[in-house]
């Protein structure tokens, strides 16, 4: 399967460590020309390094996608220089340094912020690229949930697994309002995978006995990587995926 996106424009969020660069390094040396947004800007221009290492084509803007004004003005911005932007992969979201706390305890800006970040964020997304991908009658919106979003979230975090099953939500109705446009919306659902430090964090804490019991539910008996993540968004934003949306693809190793 030969895959490359050779004169396409890629827009990718969350892009600083974990998921975001994995997808935007494979985009980038998949020929795309990317644009790669964060808030950690230290960060996110070592992602910039490592695409421009492997030959591709990657800018980078520090972006709060919670902020609706400055997502649009980055897309803008975008449209601009490219004219028009034909991926989309919203892999921005995370707990926000949250810890599994009773629901009672649990306050109105906890619960928000964790929305804002996971779900209104690839709303606000959704919205800035519609019109141009509308335009050009092609589109690919690849959004990266969780597999929190399909069960229940190993940190018991409340809000977190709501917002990534909201997110889901979302991607299959914008699948069937876009569709007549030739614009695909998809999501991947992502099991456990050591891809930045939160998770290494949350990964040690368990110890070792933990650790064996978690890889034990999964069929492969092994962790996966970002890589492997990034993987099925290439196949989402490829040819290969024409005639797919609406669909959540859980990668996962196989969890029981």
């Amino acid at each position: 399967m030969n895959i490359h996106f050779r004169g396409k424009t890629a827009i990718v969020t969350g892009a600083a460590h974990g998921f975001g660069r994995a997808i935007a390094l494979a985009l980038a040396e998949r020929g795309a020309s990317v644009w790669a947004c964060d808030i950690l800007g230290d960060e996110l221009a070592e992602t910039k390094q490592l695409c421009k290492d492997a030959g591709g084509n990657c800018r980078v803007k520090v972006v709060d996608v919670k902020n609706r004004d400055t997502v649009f003005g980055f897309v803008d911005e975008i449209l601009s220089v490219e004219g028009a932007a034909q991926i989309l992969v919203n892999n921005a979201g995370g707990v926000l340094g949250q810890v599994g706390r009773p629901l009672e305890e649990i306050t109105e800006q906890d619960w928000d912020s964790i929305f804002a970040v996971n779900t209104r964020g690839a709303f606000y997304f959704a919205q800035a690229v519609a019109p141009g991908m509308k335009a050009q009658h092609y589109g690919r919106i690849i959004n990266i949930s969780s597999g929190a979003g399909l069960g229940v979230s190993l940190t018991g975090i409340q809000a977190y697994a709501s917002a990534k099953a909201a997110q889901i939500g979302l991607t299959r109705q914008l699948a069937h309002e876009l569709g007549e446009w030739n614009i695909t919306v998809n999501n991947i659902a992502p099991g456990f995978v050591l891809s930045n430090p939160n998770s290494i964090k949350q990964f040690e804490s368990y110890g070792k006995e933990g650790q064996r019991a978690l890889i034990n539910r999964f069929a492969l008996k092994r962790l996966g990587s970002a890589e492997d993540i990034a993987n099925g968004v290439l196949f989402f934003a490829s040819d290969y995926a024409n005639w797919i949306t609406g669909q959540v693809l859980a990668i996962d190793g196989g969890k029981l």
